[in-house]
């Protein structure tokens, strides 16, 4: 389990290729707005995010936002895979057996490898750490124990019939009754935490509801399987739980934002399922929010979207098996069986999701996998063969991420994706109109010139359809732009050349415009002033 957790933090360790972070850097020193209109009321429910990235960055600009990033997902797998750690802990193994449970370590590094570039410093970031905590936390809070899952595996169908005397003399449900009456002040501790982890995480991203739903849900599956076991909840331990949860859904009337912020998730929802016609341009245009079917269709970062697939529907299989054929009396991993098709529907939905869905189809097969359990004292101390065909893949796995290394510099700026050079250069000669930029240009620009105000940033929820639909169709229709330039007072544009260029047709035109002409122009980056 640890090399997973080394693995994730290794494959973090790349430029700040995801352009949204400028504009979290940009709002932490002052919020900015664009000089177009916005969609009110404006609620910044990333603020605590971009507090903490902004400090960061001041200490020790991109390089140590990197290795920020790459321990904190270190940290995000490592929670989701606590569970499985313990397990494996509580089970004795020899060591010539290893090789029987190196396949699924093999195939999570590979994985891991494969969506490397997923692991971006984002606001995501930050909602995966605190369900990694509610991961742990929450069933100690409802009353789960670890030994449930040892229960579980004690009782298997596919276990040697007396795997159940392997824990010990105690009684199968022994420990679980143990854990149900455990330190009053422990369990409020735990509750502590979590109201504290969820007023927080209100300000750190939309995405906040996915807490409170997590914990409905372990609350939900916690009730049916006592009820299934023939135990019935005190009506004292029903109300209390009950109100917990209630707490945690309150959590966003506890900031000033109050109402909006509450309502902020079901804008979110709304951007991702397409409801309204801003929310259709969303889904429909913008990359990583349009479904893995759909980018593997239009022969988009085909692999990826492919295997992205293959493995929700496995997720979605594996959680469905489990929950069908499991044979023990009670379920305490029914919830996280749950929130696995959960994250995995979502992941179809949109590419961007696919975070939400790895760590947790990582953690719930580790955990779920079989380790073979013999004495003790027949522990061989020798590595067999098929161990080292495991180990030989994982290190040249990590041979290639070093030497993806050799491609990076030393500034930690994907430059290829943010305007380095055009921003410099466009410091150097100040205009006196209005900018036009594309959208995944408007953060680096608003962090670093700020003095020039940007037409368009990565916050798309803050703009309405009308503008959205207009701004897109500069590409489609490029004879548009010049005269809505003149009446808005753009007399600069600033345009990708590859990534994520769009732009080729309305290039064109102002190329040949007599009233523009290009005024700079790199690899990556042009930039067209108004004669």
């Amino acid at each position: 389990m640890r090399l997973l957790s080394i693995a994730v933090i290794l494959f973090s360790i790349f430029p700040l290729t995801d352009t949204d972070i400028w504009w979290h850097l940009a709002c932490a020193r002052e919020w900015v707005t664009t000089w177009t209109p916005v969609r009110t009321p404006v609620v910044n429910v990333h603020e605590y995010f971009q507090l903490v990235v902004g400090f960061v960055y001041s200490l020790g600009g991109a390089p140590l936002l990197v290795a920020f990033k790459a321990f904190l997902w270190g940290v995000t797998f490592t929670l989701f895979l606590l569970p499985a750690s313990q397990k494996c802990r509580c089970e004795t193994r020899k060591v010539a057996a290893f090789s029987s449970c190196m396949s699924l370590p093999l195939v999570a590094v590979v994985l891991l490898f494969i969506f490397r570039y997923h692991f971006e410093i984002r606001p995501v970031l930050f909602s995966l750490l605190f369900l990694g905590i509610y991961w742990n936390v929450l069933p100690r809070i409802f009353g789960y124990c670890h030994s449930d899952s040892l229960r579980d595996a004690a009782f298997s169908s596919n276990d040697h019939p007396g795997a159940h005397r392997a824990m010990g003399s105690r009684e199968p449900f022994q420990d679980s009754i143990t854990c149900f009456q455990s330190s009053k002040t422990c369990k409020l501790m735990f509750v502590t935490l979590v109201l504290v982890v969820q007023f927080l995480w209100c300000k750190c991203q939309g995405l906040y509801i996915l807490g409170p739903f997590f914990a409905l849900l372990v609350l939900l599956a916690k009730i049916w399987d006592s009820r299934k076991g023939g135990k019935v909840f005190p009506p004292k331990a029903v109300t209390w739980r009950v109100a917990f949860v209630a707490a945690l859904f309150a959590m966003p009337f506890l900031h000033r934002e109050g109402l909006n912020l509450f309502l902020y998730p079901f804008g979110l929802l709304d951007r991702l399922l397409g409801m309204t016609p801003s929310a259709a341009i969303f889904a429909s245009e913008i990359a990583e929010n349009r479904s893995p079917v759909t980018l593997l269709l239009a022969g988009e970062n085909t692999l990826q979207s492919a295997l992205m697939i293959v493995l929700c529907l496995v997720g979605i299989f594996f959680a469905i098996k489990r929950f069908i054929c499991r044979n023990s009396e009670f379920g305490a991993r029914n919830s996280e069986l749950i929130w696995l098709m959960i994250t995995a529907i979502l992941a179809l939905v949109a590419e961007r999701n696919f975070v939400l869905f790895l760590p947790v189809l990582i953690g719930v097969l580790t955990t779920s996998s079989k380790q073979p359990k013999v004495a003790t004292s027949s522990l061989i101390l020798r590595v067999p063969l098929p161990t080292v065909y495991c180990l030989l893949p994982t290190f040249f796995i990590l041979g290639l991420w070093a030497r993806s290394l050799s491609a990076y510099d030393n500034s930690m700026v994907a430059y290829q994706r943010v305007p380095v050079e055009a921003t410099r250069w466009m410091q150097e000669h100040p205009h006196q109109g209005r900018l036009f930029n594309d959208d995944r240009a408007g953060g680096y620009l608003a962090f670093v010139n700020p003095a020039d105000s940007i037409y368009i940033d990565g916050r798309f929820i803050l703009k309405t359809a009308d503008f959205f639909e207009n701004y897109l169709a500069y590409a489609t229709h490029p004879e548009r732009f010049p005269s809505d330039a003149d009446s808005l007072g753009i007399d600069r544009a600033l345009f990708p050349l590859q990534y994520y260029a769009r732009w080729d047709a309305l290039l064109q035109t102002l190329a040949k415009s007599p009233r523009w002409h290009l005024a700079y122009r790199d690899e990556y980056f042009a930039v067209f002033d108004k004669n």
